[in-house]
């Protein structure tokens, strides 16, 4: 991949996160432009118009000045940096099971264990609007479904498609290893802890900032 490639990303987002371990762990070189969402760094008129017009990150940067292109969509970015490797499947089916899975994350645990995550640990649950404290037990109870669905399936498996990892490893374990800023205990679900294990000791590994 000869392009250039930049992320830009707020790095305490794991769904930013998501893109530099898929980077880290195919040997390419990422450089990254970091705003803070708190501050609104990324609803700026310049952000909008030249970034993403949606106004979020993370987005992924193809080349640089007039011929740059812009690729929002975490688990979209993820597959472009790894589309021809190891670690998207070369089975028709595998590949499929392997989008299940990142659709998974986005639909059942990013929506849950990420939102939590955010509302407790960077807004504090004190500052939440009588709505978003609301919403908290129905999170919780959603986000431990996802990783017990999670435990379960890796009960029998050291991956969650095929033999070795994949893109849907990366998109999970970047909100599953911080669900105990989220409030869940990870303790509780031994599977997802060899597997968080097996994945940190991938060659090339990055952790979170």
């Amino acid at each position: 991949m000869a392009e250039s490639l930049t992320l830009h990303e707020d790095p305490r987002s794991g769904n930013c996160y998501k893109i530099k371990l898929t980077a880290a762990l195919l040997g390419l070189p990422l450089a990254t432009r970091q705003y803070d969402i708190m501050r609104g760094e990324t609803r700026t008129p310049e952000f909008l118009a030249t970034v993403n017009a949606n106004g979020r990150i993370p987005v992924l940067q193809i080349g640089a000045g007039d011929r740059a292109q812009f690729l929002p969509e975490s688990n979209a970015a993820c597959w472009y940096l790894a589309e021809g490797s190891l670690l998207i499947p070369d089975g028709r089916f595998d590949r499929a099971d392997m989008l299940r899975w990142m659709f998974f994350e986005q639909y059942n645990h990013e929506p849950n264990v990420a939102t939590l995550r955010f509302w407790l640990r960077f807004v504090g649950e004190g500052n939440l609007s009588e709505q978003q404290r609301a919403l908290i037990p129905a999170k919780r109870v959603a986000g431990a479904d996802a990783l017990r669905v999670m435990d379960e399936h890796l009960s029998a498996r050291h991956w969650f498609v095929g033999e070795g990892p994949t893109l849907a490893d990366i998109a999970l374990y970047a909100y599953t290893h911080k669900g105990e800023e989220a409030g869940f205990g990870l303790g509780d679900f031994p599977a997802i802890g060899g597997w968080l294990a097996r994945l940190a000791a991938l060659p090339g590994f990055v952790t979170m900032d």
